[in-house]
């Protein structure tokens, strides 16, 4: 995104780990493809499922946690807060659910 868009992230300084970790994510959903395929035990898939829920939970809170440090705190100070808040609020929402 350029830097002159209004909704830019700043999350780009941590780009290389997130998309590490996608693309470890991905990974793992691949293994579960597989262990489907193979028709292995429930139970170990379901592990594996927990695993891939816990590592994109993980990405997503580091991307709330830049986005509120970096976005909603600059718009904060530049007299914007009132609009970033409630867009905070609207995407936790639908990240906790």
């Amino acid at each position: 995104m350029a830097e002159s868009d209004p909704h830019a992230s700043h999350w780009h300084r941590d780009n290389a780990d997130l998309l590490a970790r996608l693309r470890r994510i991905e990974g793992q959903v691949r293994g579960i493809h597989r262990m489907v395929e193979e028709d292995r035990y429930c139970v170990d898939i379901l592990m594996q499922l927990a695993a891939v829920r816990a590592a994109v939970n993980q990405v997503g809170r580091s991307l709330l946690e830049t986005h509120t440090r970096g976005c909603v705190a600059n718009a904060l100070r530049s007299g914007d807060g009132e609009q970033a808040v409630a867009e905070l609020v609207e995407v936790v929402d639908k990240f906790v659910r």
